[in-house]
């Protein structure tokens, strides 16, 4: 039995204006998460973890290769899954990382808060919208079945 539904209809080509917004919101979730003055590599260590959290297999790729590009290690990318259990990511990324987390699993925030102020109202509110914005992302490749193949 197939995992994969066989309802799935690419949402982009169905309702190109609705995917074309997203666009534009993703711009704008990107212009803030730039003006925060956070690290780009910290984009998209929240992206992987995103989609780590979602199962979405094409961003993961995406965004693994996007990250690599920006001087992210193998070794950093093998445990952003259990970010919390290493000592590979720094105070601000933690912080980014668990802010991520709660936004993808709500309700329940499976971690301490990781936010001991070493991030300003602007660096959580651009995070956060980085996190709902990937979030949406995950849906659409994955309702959308975006092939994943080597």
């Amino acid at each position: 039995m197939s995992a994969i539904s066989n309802n799935a209809v690419n949402l982009g080509k169905v309702h190109p204006e609705v995917y074309q917004a997203m666009i534009q919101f993703n711009q704008q979730a990107d212009s803030a998460f730039k003006a925060s003055g956070l690290d780009p590599l910290v984009a998209e260590l929240i992206k992987i973890r995103v989609s780590q959290l979602n199962g979405c297999a094409f961003c993961l790729r995406m965004h693994q290769r996007d990250a690599i590009k920006l001087g992210e290690s193998m070794d950093r990318l093998a445990v952003v899954a259990a970010w919390w259990e290493s000592q590979y990511f720094s105070e601000v990324e933690q912080a980014a990382l668990a802010l991520a987390e709660e936004i993808t699993q709500l309700p329940v925030p499976q971690h301490k808060s990781w936010n001991t102020g070493v991030l300003s109202d602007e660096q959580m509110s651009a995070i956060s919208w980085l996190a709902i914005v990937m979030n949406g992302w995950n849906r659409i490749a994955i309702q959308s079945h975006y092939p994943v193949a080597p």
